[in-house]
């Protein structure tokens, strides 16, 4: 077991690469509570950098203890680099469930920019699957606003997930209807598919002389699209009439 160590708590910095961005005040007071009463259960973990110590995992645990007005906390020393740090403070905020899925896309992005790792590297690091990695990913797609929603729990991250499946410029009016009236996520996948029947219906009446079999084969296709967003991922096909055939065009973003 590691040494615990008495640190000045003025001395211990914040991680630069912390991914949780938003610390709720209600909750830090009832932590600040328990500390109070019951003690730091679990030693806050930093790296010595120079005059001071960086923090890799337990900002939130440290925050509660300067709300109790504790001049010293106790820590675990660790020897990281800066990429250790960063994986670090990521894995121990996702084992605790303790970031919205906009931190954790954020945290991702920092972790491949600064690492050159791949989507499929970041989630083999982290124990989750590529798709769960790419899902959080494309949440930064969403405007700064719905973004804030999906951090703050205004929306769910699934209310999120349903809003890329909408063109941009409609985003922001989509999300306000739904903010509006209250829908839950079955009732805002069922909006915007309504939304998009009367354009999809409207495809369909431009083509002449289809055949049984090629509406078969066109469904098909629509229905591999539209189970395509459901998985998160902004598809789109275009149908048109090609002649003497049906050309349909899909498009699937590479990220």
């Amino acid at each position: 077991m590691k040494e615990v160590k008495w640190i000045d708590a003025d001395l211990i910095v914040t991680n630069k690469n912390q991914p949780r961005l938003y610390f709720d005040d209600e909750a830090l007071a009832d932590l600040a509570l328990s500390i109070k009463y019951n003690g730091l259960l679990q030693p806050i973990v930093v790296r010595h950098m120079g005059d001071h110590y960086e923090i890799i995992a337990g900002e939130r645990r440290l925050r509660a203890c300067r709300l109790n007005g504790m001049d010293e906390v106790p820590c675990i020393l660790m020897e990281t680099s800066d990429l250790q740090s960063a994986e670090l403070a990521l894995i121990e905020n996702i084992q605790r469930q303790d970031l919205s899925a906009i931190e954790e896309a954020k945290a991702y992005v920092n972790l491949m920019r600064n690492s050159s790792m791949t989507q499929e590297e970041v989630a083999k690091k982290i124990g989750k699957s590529q798709a769960s990695v790419a899902n959080k990913i494309r949440l930064l797609n969403l405007p700064e606003e719905i973004q804030q929603a999906v951090s703050s729990g205004v929306i769910t991250e699934r209310h999120g997930r349903a809003l890329l499946s909408v063109e941009k410029e409609q985003q922001r009016n989509v999300y306000k209807t739904i903010i509006n009236k209250g829908y839950n996520v079955k009732k805002t996948e069922e909006y915007i598919q309504q939304l998009k029947e009367p354009k999809e219906a409207k495809k369909k009446s431009s083509l002449h002389g289809i055949t049984k079999h090629t509406k078969i084969a066109m469904n098909t296709i629509e229905q591999a699209v539209k189970m395509i967003n459901d998985g998160g991922i902004k598809a789109t096909v275009e149908t048109r009439d090609d002649g003497d055939a049906v050309m349909m065009v899909v498009r699937i973003p590479k990220q």
